[in-house]
């Protein structure tokens, strides 16, 4: 079960904090409130009522707190009472964050008000306590009971943690020079109350600041995904077999990025005229939006009903397992028959030596078994195996079903032992049809037709180039990049400081615009950036080893892909002779039915003009509309197809989509009213299945068809 939390914000708001100090653009407000937007949003992206917050305005104009009936505890004010962060209390929290015109409010007295706030909410309970102090240290502070405090907090087991605008730190390397003398009696005073507390922390906020790009990884609680017997043959019927009682848990997760949810306007918003239905739920706070509500129709093609199409209720719908081009029913009873009925289990069935074992052959999240809790006898035998496999340098495969129905899957169990730890790692193993073998022509030789083997070809490197190569690879090794001298040694990217972009990216991102709607999202962080690319010293080290590489291999830049109407360019003869303009001067730009294909192409090739392009393929369609007109049931179906295929492709290459658009459009017209000789509706399914419909924009970027209207054009209507 998670652990329940409660920490209490104090923010100071005096008026010094409206200035901007230490060479920085911003106030010391806005810079310190960095670090206390990064945790609470953290909070409020947990989303757990047990994670708790309460916010306290220090020197504010105001003052509004339990004690404030009594001296010093003026200019103190509870912004936010302890209990749940949501999106609404974090947008009425962000409103109150402003500087105060107050100079007056003691920091000490701030605290009292935060432990009397925590031993109220929380009793007696177990929870986890913390205050977090973050000031300048500018204001007027009374110590003397400081003693008294630090007390207090320890027995009520309430960590302090206090964050000071430009504190002196010498572990982080800072010092204010020309501090007032308030500033340094204060800071003072505080560290001798943090010295005075258990688990205290006493920092300069520009080291948390400093730490706030760096993500947090979740750790999460282990998670038993099996509990019971481990075996090695059948106990039932052996008296000799194994059988161990082990729990199993997850020891790697997969992480993924924030899910988005799809919402709407909220109705009231604009003016009452949206009709999609929506639904609010707790989780959407925001004023703007709701949630949507989904809904699924089904439809069947009927003739006779209205539009052609009958709604269809979803208990009616069958399953259809695809078969090639068809769809195969099996009922429900015959489906059962195909599950595999399993029951609870994890059993060894074989072993393989450490030096068979592919490590590619790895899948899925790694998990680990040990022995059971307070099970002397089961330990015993969990670490005899482990000592055994380790001795015989060997693996074990196990079947793994985690619960009665589940589908069996195949382990690979791997030993482990440390001090004071021996356990079993697994990872799930592959079917036969997850491995695929794929053949790569050789580096090192060529064999011809022929059956000839050359070891010298325009396709293979060459000495040098491999010679080039082995110093580039060799210069480029990052597995001793970074050492210093003989005994020390630094990893380049260690696996801790590795991180995934894309997950902490949007992480970084939602916690910026949940904070600042209208702020733009910031640029990303360098931490998440560091290993994008190779080390620029090391890339300026071996400079010389690139160049050699790119003359021997002789690299050259790929020019850029030519913009505009895209041509082929024509074949040059050796004889320097235009053949196609000698062999098409009599009949440029015609076409004819006896060889429409060809003449088509070569119409084509000598268009310069949009307008000729349009005048070659009108030529085209005029054919097309005759084959099928003259066409005796289906004998010239085939032929008009391939005429289609061809204007769709060249006119697609050209960059004229429009033309070939225009054209299908008026001969689906003509095929479904019978103007092409008749019924010929069975042409228009010939079209369909060829997918010889409209050119979308996916297909040509100069297109105006949208990919939802070229798949609507399919329908016969």
């Amino acid at each position: 079960m998670a652990e329940k939390e409660a920490t209490v914000f104090i923010l100071d708001l005096g008026a010094t904090m409206a200035k901007a100090n230490g060479g920085r653009e911003e106030s010391d407000l806005d810079w310190s409130m960095r670090y206390v937007w990064d945790k609470i949003t953290d909070i409020v992206a947990a989303n757990r009522k047990t994670l708790c917050v309460g916010v306290i305005g220090l020197r504010t104009d105001e003052t509004s707190n339990k004690l404030q009936e009594d001296d010093g505890y003026e200019n103190i004010t509870v912004l936010q009472e302890l209990g749940q962060m949501t999106m609404s209390s974090l947008r009425t929290l962000r409103a109150s964050i402003v500087p105060s015109s107050s100079l007056a409010g003691d920091a000490i007295s701030a605290i009292v008000v935060a432990v009397d706030m925590i031993d109220a909410f929380t009793k007696k309970l177990k929870w986890v306590r913390k205050i977090v102090l973050i000031t300048d240290g500018q204001g007027d502070m009374d110590a003397d009971d400081v003693g008294d405090i630090a007390r207090k907090m320890n027995d009520s087991k309430i960590h302090l943690t206090v964050l000071g605008v430009d504190f002196d730190d010498p572990e982080y390397g800072f010092k204010e020079e020309d501090k007032p003398e308030i500033k340094a009696t204060n800071e003072t005073n505080l560290r001798n109350l943090v010295a005075a507390c258990e688990d205290g922390v006493f920092a300069t906020i520009a080291e948390a600041i400093d730490e706030l790009d760096n993500p947090r990884v979740k750790v999460v609680k282990p998670y038993k995904t099996y509990d019971g017997p481990l075996i090695l043959g059948n106990p039932e019927k052996l008296p000799g077999a194994v059988n161990i009682n082990v729990e199993r848990f997850f020891e790697t997760h997969l992480a993924r990025p924030l899910a988005a949810s799809t919402v709407v306007f909220k109705s009231e918003q604009i003016g009452g005229t949206q009709s999609t239905q929506t639904l609010e739920g707790d989780a959407m706070e925001d004023v703007n939006f709701s949630a949507v509500k989904q809904a699924r129709s089904y439809k069947v093609n009927d003739p006779n009903a209205p539009g052609g199409k009958r709604d269809v209720e979803f208990e009616a719908l069958a399953k259809g397992y695809e078969y090639g081009r068809t769809a195969v029913h099996i009922s429900e009873s015959e489906y059962n028959i195909t599950k595999l009925e399993t029951s609870k289990s994890f059993a060894i069935v074989g072993f393989i030596p450490c030096d068979k074992y592919e490590p590619f052959l790895s899948m899925g999240e790694a998990c680990v078994t040990y022995a059971r809790r307070n099970d002397p006898k089961s330990q015993l035998a969990m670490s005899s195996l482990i000592w055994a496999l380790m001795e015989l340098e060997s693996y074990a495969v196990a079947r793994l079903v985690t619960k009665d129905g589940k589908e069996p899957l195949l382990v690979l169990l791997a030993p482990h032992i440390e001090p004071g730890r021996e356990c079993l790692y697994d990872v799930p193993l592959p079917f036969a049809e997850d491995v695929r073998s794929y053949q790569f022509p050789s580096l090192d030789k060529v064999i011809t037709v022929t059956g000839q083997t050359l070891t010298e070809h325009r396709l293979l490197p060459t000495d040098e180039l491999n010679k080039a190569m082995s110093d580039y690879v060799d210069a480029m090794d990052l597995s001793t990049y970074g050492m210093e001298g003989d005994m020390a040694s630094a990893e380049f990217a260690p696996i801790d400081e590795t991180y995934n972009p894309s997950i902490h990216r949007i992480n970084h991102a939602v916690r910026m615009r949940a904070v600042h709607p209208d702020k733009p999202v910031p640029d990303i962080p360098p931490v998440l950036l560091r290993y994008s690319s190779p080390p620029t010293d090391l890339i300026e080290r071996v400079q010389n080893r690139i160049d050699a590489l790119i003359d021997v291999a002789e690299v050259k830049k790929v020019p850029p892909k030519a913009k505009g109407r895209r041509r082929r360019e024509a074949v040059k003869p050796i004889s320097g002779l235009d053949v196609d303009a000698l062999l098409s001067e009599e009949k440029k730009g015609q076409v004819s039915r006896e060889n429409p294909v060809p003449e088509f192409k070569q119409a084509l090739m000598v268009t310069e003009t949009v307008d000729e392009i349009e005048d070659v393929a009108k030529q085209m369609g005029v054919i097309v509309r005759s084959l099928i007109t003259d066409s005796f049931g289906d004998s010239r179906y085939a032929q008009a197809t391939e005429c289609i295929g061809v204007m769709r492709e060249e006119l697609t290459n050209l960059e004229e989509p429009g033309v070939y658009n225009s054209f299908v459009r008026d001969l689906k017209k003509g095929l479904l009213s019978g103007a092409l000789g008749g019924d010929r509706r069975d042409f228009w399914l010939t079209i369909r299945y060829s997918k010889l419909g409209l050119i979308d924009k996916d297909q040509s970027e100069v297109s105006e068809v949208s990919p939802e209207e070229a798949q609507e054009f399919y329908n016969s209507r």
